[in-house]
């Protein structure tokens, strides 16, 4: 039975609720993923990953539908529950229907656009998935009803706004420099682009225009005031004179601000106060180091080795915090905060659970980008032997040979493009990665 007003009952959760939980945590958080990237290398796993995910996520999907024990009131995970069921199964429909390579006549016509329907779904499905996940961890508890969603929003967004910046640099640090190279602008262009515009859209909504102001609200309002300008600050240093990309520390010098202002964050609880300070420390950090980092480490340069395959260790540190404030804010909502409270759990292990947590996060980014890396090297192997290259060399303008471990590995590759057939790349019978055609155009 439910109280009024309640999101759950008080029973415990049964053991086929927790089936359901570490089935789709399995499917949705690991093999899909892992299914990504591997269709992205066109690897022959590539399919029974997907096979297999599809098939515990269906099945979690009823267990999800039959448990007894813990009830829950109407909530934002059951409902988005079919729509990422129907987004499964479209991405997988118009899979298949590639796979068939039906191209005579009007199905010859729209297959382009079948090809892009499949990657725009492939793309938001994991996002979605990151969605229905952190929904399902709320609805478990009963969390973020009433007065509390304003709240839970704010720290869900940004926290998870945090892990995808972390996410970033990390594909930009070990695989991204190409694609840098053939934007013409420097990583912190964008970095600031989006920074000012998050501002913008922060300066406006914090407050609830119409009624007083409170003392938070002003502290969210100037914060988002400052983004926006320092944005437009970063926008402008990040090009020399002569229009070439050019580095700066506006964005990490905004993220050790905002950690300040978080870690002086006022809050009702101790435990509550611990965590925001320790947040912005966390934040903070990650600002201080990429400015040591841009500044002292690479002085300025775009990248410590010739092909930006062999990062310095200290570039790791800042999208490793970044992961670590981003998980340490989402755990900081006020009722997640009186819970801990009630339990007697001291902030120091809940810190260590939740870095312990982003440690497994950065850990299986790492691992996806290796997975990537190295299927687009194997690529790049095949099309040296076929083109009557040896040992795996590119021949260079000059010609001297260049390692295939050093071919620059290019993020923007990093995407579902590559789950389409084949023959849907651009170019008839092209079928290896952009890193292969990099490799090609050195020729």
């Amino acid at each position: 039975m439910i109280a009024d007003g309640a999101g759950v009952s008080e029973d415990p959760i049964d053991t086929i609720l927790w089936m359901h939980i570490l089935i789709q945590t399995l499917a949705w958080g690991i093999l899909f993923p892992t299914g990504m990237v591997l269709g992205i290398v066109r690897s022959r796993w590539h399919v029974p990953v997907q096979i297999v995910a599809t098939g515990l996520a269906v099945g979690g999907y009823f267990l999800g539908h039959a448990h007894k024990g813990r009830q829950f009131s109407a909530n934002a995970h059951s409902s988005f529950a079919s729509w990422l069921m129907l987004m499964m199964i479209v991405q997988g429909s118009l899979g298949g229907y590639l796979k068939l390579h039906l191209e005579r006549g009007y199905q010859g016509k729209i297959r382009k656009y079948v090809v892009m329907a499949h990657g725009l779904t492939g793309k938001a499905l994991p996002i979605a998935a990151w969605v229905q996940m952190l929904l399902g961890g709320i609805a478990s508890l009963g969390f973020c009803r009433g007065d509390h969603l304003g709240q839970c929003l704010a720290h869900f967004i940004m926290g998870s706004a945090f892990i995808a910046y972390g996410i970033i640099l990390t594909i930009l640090l070990l695989v991204g420099q190409a694609w840098l190279r053939r934007t013409g602008r420097s990583q912190e262009f964008f970095d600031s682009l989006v920074i000012a515009a998050w501002g913008c859209v922060n300066t406006f909504t914090e407050h609830r225009w119409g009624q007083a102001w409170a003392h938070n609200d002003i502290q969210h309002t100037t914060m988002g005031v400052i983004w926006w300008c320092a944005g437009l600050v970063g926008v402008w240093l990040s090009r020399k004179r002569d229009g070439r990309p050019k580095r700066n520390i506006i964005p990490a010098i905004v993220i050790l601000l905002t950690g300040y202002a978080m870690s002086a964050h006022p809050q009702s609880l101790m435990i509550s106060t611990m965590i925001h300070s320790i947040f912005g420390y966390t934040l903070m950090g990650a600002g201080l180091v990429r400015i040591i980092e841009i500044s002292f480490v690479l002085k300025d340069k775009a990248t410590l080795s010739e092909d930006g395959t062999d990062p310095n260790s200290f570039q790791y540190l800042t999208p490793f915090l970044l992961y670590a404030s981003g998980f340490l804010f989402m755990g900081a909502t006020e009722e997640q905060m009186q819970l801990l409270d009630a339990k007697g759990v001291d902030h120091v292990s809940y810190i260590l659970i939740l870095y312990s947590i982003s440690f497994l996060m950065f850990l299986f980014t790492n691992m996806l980008i290796h997975v990537y890396a190295v299927g687009a090297q194997s690529k790049s192997i095949k099309l040296d032997s076929e083109s009557g290259q040896r040992n795996g060399h590119v021949r260079l303008p000059n010609g001297h040979p260049q390692e295939n471990g050093h071919i620059v590995r290019d993020a923007e590759e990093f995407e579902l493009h590559g789950l389409t057939s084949d023959d849907d790349e651009e170019g008839a019978g092209d079928t290896y990665p952009l890193v292969a055609k990099e490799g090609r155009r050195t020729n």
